[in-house]
């Protein structure tokens, strides 16, 4: 059994020998097992040992344990307390999962701090069956069916093909001590349910029950890399990135793929979207629906579905420009003034005005509803929401349009149009240029 072990992490694993690793160890068997293999190996590593402060006096004695392990081996030893509780309570999440984030946060601070380039632990098949039936019971796409990494990043499980079987065996033929955790006999936890009264029971209808369950993990994996692949090639297709920053996804391309539903799962299931009722209705809504997840939204305009990120609170704080002002900062950039004696550069960003028509001090403010301007060039006047509506300004651009006004009246919709009332003409006396920079 020591061979076939050592065989596994030799040959899939050969990376490990030479690099900088730290292993998770709780003091429980599996990862005493792994601990004593890569001891047997010769290659060097440290430990790290949590102690959730769940159990009284058994979780210090865990991390007696490990330190006279370390000891013992002459390694470098961490250790963290940590008040599982509190947190888990502060983030309302279970004790489980609290515990679980507790830890994982804490190895990665632990790899960036020393250097460490993987951080090993010891799951096993049983762990992974566990998982998947987790996974399964909550309802989840192919990925949570895939069950737990072999790598995924700095971690990395050399004990994912074997069982808890095969990992006691070789505890006992190599006379290991390791320590037992009384809470993993309570099935209060689901997964120690599954562990102790669902599990047993498929195993006994069918001994190969957990070979079985390895043969068909592979082969979801291979389906799911094939998925990933088709999603990249739809991404590549239907992304458009707008010069604004956001992801503009046509709806009638969409529909040449056929599937819309199916194919919008996989190309947004990863921007946090869970009401996939709603995203197949966007399809057909009118412009401005929206639908969001709690860092994204998918907003309909017209033929597209434009993706972006919830931006923070949309600003309504007006700008006071004094006269005297030569620059001041907005959220689009800032805005320069200066007295020009002509006209030179002229461009979306630029505008030139008759400052002797201005009353100050100017303001920069969002626009509303009923706003309206003289569009220069043009005769009459013109609502901002029918001037938007012509220039096929999208939901997302109107959110970014500001305002340079005089009193009530707009002079320059900014980086867009300005007022004809404020144009230049034979009598001006003086020009003033207006920038965004």
């Amino acid at each position: 059994m020591l061979q076939e072990f050592r065989n596994h992490i030799i040959t899939n694993f050969p990376f490990l020998s030479g690099s900088k690793l730290l292993i998770a160890c709780s003091g429980g068997l599996d990862s005493i097992v792994l601990v004593k293999l890569l001891d047997t190996l010769e290659i060097d590593f440290s430990v790290a040992h949590c102690n959730f402060k769940l159990r009284g006096k058994e979780s210090d004695g865990d991390e007696k344990f490990i330190i006279k392990l370390a000891e013992k081996l002459h390694i470098p030893f961490f250790r963290i307390d940590f008040d599982t509780k509190k947190y888990a309570k502060e983030h309302k999440l279970s004790i489980q999962m609290a515990a679980r984030d507790l830890r994982y946060d804490w190895f990665k601070k632990l790899a960036t701090e020393h250097g460490f380039d993987y951080i090993l632990t010891a799951h096993h098949a049983d762990d992974n069956l566990e998982t998947f039936l987790i996974n399964l019971s909550r309802g989840t796409g192919i990925e949570g069916l895939t069950g737990i990494p072999e790598i995924n990043e700095i971690f990395i499980r050399p004990l994912l093909p074997f069982s808890r079987t095969e990992i006691l065996k070789f505890a006992k033929d190599n006379v290991l001590d390791w320590r037992e955790d009384s809470s993993n006999s309570s099935i209060k936890y689901l997964r120690n349910n599954l562990r102790h009264e669902v599990v047993p029971n498929l195993k006994l209808v069918n001994p190969r029950f957990l070979s079985n369950f390895n043969t068909t993990i592979e082969y979801l994996k291979q389906s799911n890399e094939f998925i990933q692949g088709q999603i990249s090639y739809l991404k590549k297709e239907l992304f458009e990135t707008s010069d604004k920053g956001y992801i503009k996804i046509s709806i009638c391309k969409l529909g040449e793929f056929g599937n819309p539903r199916t194919n919008l799962y996989f190309l947004l299931k990863d921007y946090g979207f869970k009401a996939w009722g709603d995203i197949e209705q966007i399809i057909t809504a009118q412009s401005g629906k929206q639908v969001f997840s709690e860092s994204h939204r998918l907003v309909k305009d017209r033929g597209y579905l434009l993706l972006t990120d919830i931006p923070e609170e949309i600003s309504y704080r007006e700008y006071s420009i004094p006269e005297e002002e030569s620059m001041i900062m907005i959220p689009s950039g800032a805005l320069k003034f200066k007295v020009v004696v002509g006209i030179s550069d002229t461009n979306l960003n630029t505008v030139y005005v008759d400052k002797e028509k201005l009353k100050y001090p100017l303001i920069v403010r969002k626009w509303k509803e009923g706003d309206y301007f003289y569009p220069l060039g043009m005769k009459g006047k013109k609502k901002l929401s029918k001037y938007f509506k012509d220039e096929k300004l999208s939901l997302l651009a109107k959110e970014r349009v500001w305002l340079l006004c005089s009193g009530k009246e707009i002079i320059w919709i900014i980086n867009y149009r300005a007022d004809n009332r404020y144009k230049i003409s034979p009598q001006t006396k003086q020009i003033l240029k207006i920038t965004l920079i």
